[in-house]
This record gives C-alpha cells, sequence and structure tokens, in this order.
C-alpha cells in the first residue's frame, strides 16, 4: 500500500516536517510505501481567481496528480493561533480548484474523493496542535476525504525529537504507529 505524507510548513527546521518524516520511516516500517511530499518542492502561489483565470500553474497541477494518486494520505499539521497554517490552506484551495476544460481536473474534488486521511501534529504547545486538527477535519471531510478517528498530537515539540529528527518518546511512536495502521487499513479496504 503507498501513502502520501506532508507536513503543512516548509520551515527549515519544523516539528511537523520531523514528524512527516519520522511518520514515513515509521510506514515504511509497516511495510508501507511512503511517499514523503515537501511543499516547498512546489511553486504554488496565494490563491487568486484572477491568476486562475489565465491558466492553473503547472506546480499545482503536479500537487494535484500527487494527491490523487495515494489513496491513503497522512497530514502532518502545525499550529499557529489555534488553527491550521495559511500555507496549507492555500495548497488544499488550489488542489481543489477545478481547472475549466481539462478532461480530469475539472472535478475539483476528484483530487480528494474517497482518500483515507491521517491527522497527525507537533506544536511545542501542551496541546500538541488539537485545535489545529480540529480546524482541518471539518475541511477534509467537506472535500469528501474519509477522516480517520484516530489522530496525534506531539506536545512539547522542542524536547520530543532527538538529533536525527527521530521521536524520542514511546507514546509518541506508538501514537503515529496507530493513526498509520488505521489509515492503511482502511485505505486497502476502501481502494480493494
Amino acid at each position: 500500500m503507498e501513502i502520501l505524507i506532508f507536513a503543512g510548513s516548509t520551515r527549515q527546521d519544523s516539528y511537523n516536517r520531523k514528524l512527516a518524516k519520522a511518520a514515513a520511516e515509521i510506514a515504511t516500517g509497516q511495510g508501507a510505501q511512503a511517499t514523503l511530499l515537501e511543499l516547498a518542492d512546489y511553486d504554488i502561489p496565494l490563491y487568486n481567481a484572477d491568476l486562475e483565470a489565465r491558466g492553473t500553474p503547472p506546480d499545482v497541477i503536479r500537487f494535484k496528480q500527487a494527491l490523487h494518486s495515494h489513496a491513503a494520505w497522512i497530514i502532518c499539521c502545525p499550529e499557529y493561533n489555534g488553527s491550521y497554517p495559511a500555507l496549507l490552506k492555500n495548497a488544499l484551495d488550489w488542489a481543489s480548484s477545478p481547472v475549466k476544460g481539462d478532461p480530469v481536473w475539472g472535478d475539483g474534488v476528484l483530487p480528494f474523493r474517497g482518500k483515507v486521511v491521517g491527522m497527525c501534529s507537533a506544536s511545542p504547545g501542551g496541546l500538541g496542535g488539537l485545535r489545529a486538527q480540529s480546524h482541518l477535519a471539518p475541511l477534509l471531510l467537506n472535500l469528501e476525504c474519509w477522516l480517520a478517528p484516530r489522530s496525534h498530537a506531539v506536545s512539547r515539540a522542542a524536547d520530543a525529537f532527538d538529533a536525527q529528527g527521530q521521536l524520542m518518546y514511546p507514546q509518541d511512536q506508538q501514537g503515529v504507529q496507530a493513526v498509520l495502521s488505521q489509515v492503511l487499513w482502511a485505505a486497502q479496504r476502501l481502494h480493494a
């Protein structure tokens, strides 16, 4: 089973990028084929309908393709002011916007429909990004994703990773593993 894993951050030393990398390694250990996507590798401008009218940017199409080609995803979501970051919202807004006249991407929800998505987050605070997850969940459901009931939040993230970016505490390793297991289990059944 293939799984797409990405963080809603491009910051070099992002806790959620570390978490995404750790999740990809755990997924590989579970026998899945993990694709670690970096949003920084995509030139996705701020969404603007006037810009879109001149043509959907090529990297938006590439992002749509990456989302669509994986039945299972893990999104590692930072928390900014109690919600998910604008970077993640912007990328998802572009990916869900229909491409007029395109036989495939004219359906804006196509990259999302039926995908099984697990949420993880990491934050320096005690809640570990749970508030961001609570805001991201309705957006994913609106886009017709299947949302895994299990999620995991890494609290006090400044102390949760070792020098190599690995999760240090068993509760975090086991929490991420549980989310992955649930997402892979459901995706295998929904996409058999």
